[in-house]
């Protein structure tokens, strides 16, 4: 056992020292020693600290001692209520800004990232803000969904889903302990089913058999944003793979887009098959000196921007959405072709199967999923009428095949004689490559 005399003695040799019921002084030098209480815990030996001896003498160190093996007797382990007593002051907006640090690099949508910490600044902070993390039970989060949850269903299931992320972040870094209640596994049998008081919603889509009359006007529009819309159509691609493409993800002698990791929702590197057509389109752009991207923005060396497209697609109809295309794809490629599933769900960048199932498929279905883009996009660029086309090289030809929005407009603007003597080069090499893509007899 110790006293006040033998500590001054031993403090000047390094090593630990018993006093009794666990407590024991550590000396590291003749000027550092602390206190420490030895304990077995599920058969584990644990060592809580008790303070540095400078700062708590012998008869505090043994109150302190006393205090912890209080907390072991009634069942609770006093290194794991130390850690849950300096975790208390953290509170839950801390706690989600720290999830929102940690995760949200791997995020591949803007508009996610932006609205993640939103929606808990709109519905959350103001009721639990300040709360301590480790203090927020069911009721809290309750409290937080009941006045949304009939009103605002989508939303709320969205606040619920991140209060859940941040609350298992808060357990794992050891914020809190016990289980999440903002699980649904808890709140299903506390809140009503979402689907049975709020109709899902889906991105409003395009009848296919309207697409084509909406790609004519839309090639009519004279924009970057338009054509970067019809390019995401003709490769079924979403808006954030498209807007900011670059050149060097074109490879013309294999007419193949490859989409990086980075920008794939997936986060795995995609191979997009390019349509005869949508060559065509990449061939018409303007490319910018020092300037990477194939639809390049308002600003020097910028691309355009996702909210350029989306005004573009607003311009010709406020009710559809650039992703509900990808739903007319899927719903043209099911109803009318014979191509399966896997091979329209890859044409997606879709995960297919099971992570056991795709591990033993590895293949991307290359060459199917190019005949299907190109079917899909013969289906959808079409002009609105048939016309008699006189050339200086074909004769008269009745073309049975609908001539383009672009030849269309360029047959009817200037006549004959202008159309034998054009001089411009690039007009003149642009009908040519069209004339080929749409293969109209010559």
């Amino acid at each position: 056992m110790l006293t006040v005399k033998r500590i001054e003695k031993l403090r000047r040799t390094p090593g630990r020292y018993l006093d009794r019921n666990g407590l024991v002084l550590e000396v590291f030098s003749p000027k550092s020693a602390s206190w420490f209480l030895r304990y077995q815990r599920a058969g584990r030996e644990r060592w809580l600290g008790l303070g540095p001896l400078h700062t708590y003498t012998l008869a505090e160190a043994r109150v302190r001692a006393r205090k912890a093996r209080g907390l072991l007797a009634d069942g609770v382990d006093p290194i794991e209520e130390k850690r849950r007593a300096e975790t208390r002051s953290i509170t839950f907006e801390a706690t989600a800004q720290a999830y929102y640090l940690a995760h949200h690099r791997g995020w591949t949508n803007d508009q996610h990232r932006k609205s993640f910490l939103n929606s808990l600044r709109d519905h959350v902070f103001p009721r639990l803000g300040q709360r301590p993390i480790g203090d927020i039970d069911e009721a809290d989060v309750l409290s937080v969904l009941k006045p949304i949850w009939h009103e605002k269903t989508v939303t709320a299931q969205r606040v619920r889903n991140r209060m859940e992320r941040v609350i298992d972040f808060a357990i794992a870094a050891k914020y809190r302990g016990g289980s999440n209640p903002a699980k649904w596994a808890v709140l299903q049998h506390l809140l009503p089913q979402p689907e049975k008081i709020a109709q899902a919603k889906h991105h409003a889509a395009l009848p296919y058999g309207e697409l084509p009359t909406f790609m004519s006007r839309l090639r009519d529009m004279n924009s970057v944003a338009a054509r970067a819309l019809e390019f995401a159509i003709l490769t079924a691609t979403r808006r954030s793979e498209v807007y900011a493409a670059r050149w060097s993800e074109i490879d013309w002698a294999a007419a193949t887009w490859t989409i990086p990791a980075s920008r794939m929702k997936a986060r795995q590197q995609h191979r997009v098959p390019l349509s005869p057509q949508a060559i065509a389109l990449l061939r018409t752009l303007y490319a910018e000196n020092g300037n990477p991207h194939v639809f390049v923005g308002a600003r020097q060396g910028d691309c355009v921007g996702e909210s350029a497209m989306m005004r573009a697609l607003r311009e010709l109809d406020a009710h559809i959405t650039t992703h509900g295309f990808r739903s007319t794809f899927s719903d043209w490629a099911h109803e009318t072709t014979s191509y399966s599933n896997h091979t329209i769900e890859q044409s997606l960048a879709h995960a297919v199967g099971s992570p056991v199932e795709r591990a033993y498929r590895r293949g991307d279905l290359f060459d199917k999923r190019r005949k299907l883009m190109e079917a899909w996009a013969r289906a959808i660029v079409r002009a609105r009428l048939s016309r008699r086309v006189r050339s200086s090289t074909c004769g008269v030809r009745e073309h049975e095949r609908p001539i383009p929005g672009i030849i269309e407009k360029y047959f009817r603007t200037i006549n004959g004689t202008q159309r034998h003597n054009a001089a411009h080069n690039s007009t003149r090499r642009l009908i040519a490559t069209a004339i080929k893509v749409y293969d109209f007899p010559c």
